[in-house]
């Protein structure tokens, strides 16, 4: 089996094209797309649509239950701009994608983890910033996943893998379309994949095991950055252009 991994699109079309043209000289029997697929500032409805005609096995991440759920005073900027901007159909088909997805035996996709789509996997922030998770927390936070083999999930924009006890594989593709972005929860830090390269993964298990490989792919991400200036996200457009926050 061989599976390709995408994660936290976040609407940036001309990004999504490249890694989909990219993984379809792959020979994968699957794609897996771990979520936060829309909300951005690049082109959201165009993206919903590419998205839906590829058909991909795709898990809601945090920013679809925002979207759906938060109301005017808690909705965040991309959240809202892309809420606008979507039709009937493409709400309805983020209405449909669950949370967990196994999309074949031993495989299970998530955003976050399994149980809280806004919790860090292979990532922990602390007072003094972000640091690699230890095994410890990593099992702590997926609860009872025993029987499967391979764990995808996204929402760190960073690529990552960690092998559990036992032999299953974590894998985080990194993200799709926002290579960098800052937080104040639970305390202020940046995510930073250092590159504007769109990110993502191939697993296979040809060995008798999973094991990864990280791509990175070009696209014309100057033109992406243009269309988030256009939205009045200066910050964004740089994090586009250079796989960093700006200071």
């Amino acid at each position: 089996m061989r599976i390709a991994v995408i994660s936290d699109v976040h609407g940036n079309l001309p990004a999504l094209d490249a890694v989909l043209a990219a993984i379809g000289s792959e020979g994968v029997d699957v794609t897996v797309n771990c979520g936060d697929l829309l909300s951005g500032y690049v082109r959201p409805a165009e993206t919903a649509d590419r998205l839906m005609g590829v058909g991909l096995a795709t898990v809601a991440g945090n920013h679809e239950r925002q979207l759906l759920t938060f109301g005017p005073d808690r909705v965040g900027m991309a959240d809202r701009l892309t809420r606008a901007v979507l039709s009937e159909d493409h709400l309805a088909w983020l209405r449909s994608l669950p949370a967990v997805l196994s999309p074949v035996p031993g495989v299970l996709a998530f955003h976050g983890t399994p149980s809280d789509d806004l919790r860090y996997l292979l990532h922990t922030v602390e007072p003094g910033g972000v640091r690699e998770s230890t095994v410890d927390e990593v099992v702590e936070r997926l609860g009872e996943v025993g029987g499967y083999s391979l764990l995808l999930c996204g929402h760190t924009h960073l690529p990552g893998s960690m092998r559990l006890p036992g032999g299953a594989l974590v894998v985080n593709p990194g993200s799709v379309g926002w290579p960098a972005y800052e937080d104040e929860q639970p305390y202020p830090h940046r995510m930073e994949a250092g590159s504007p390269h769109a990110r993502y993964a191939v697993v296979d298990d040809v060995s008798g095991r999973w094991e990864v490989v990280f791509r990175s792919v070009v696209y014309p991400w100057d033109s992406a950055a243009r269309l988030a200036e256009g939205f009045g996200r200066p910050d964004v457009a740089s994090a586009m252009r250079t796989g960093r926050v700006v200071a």
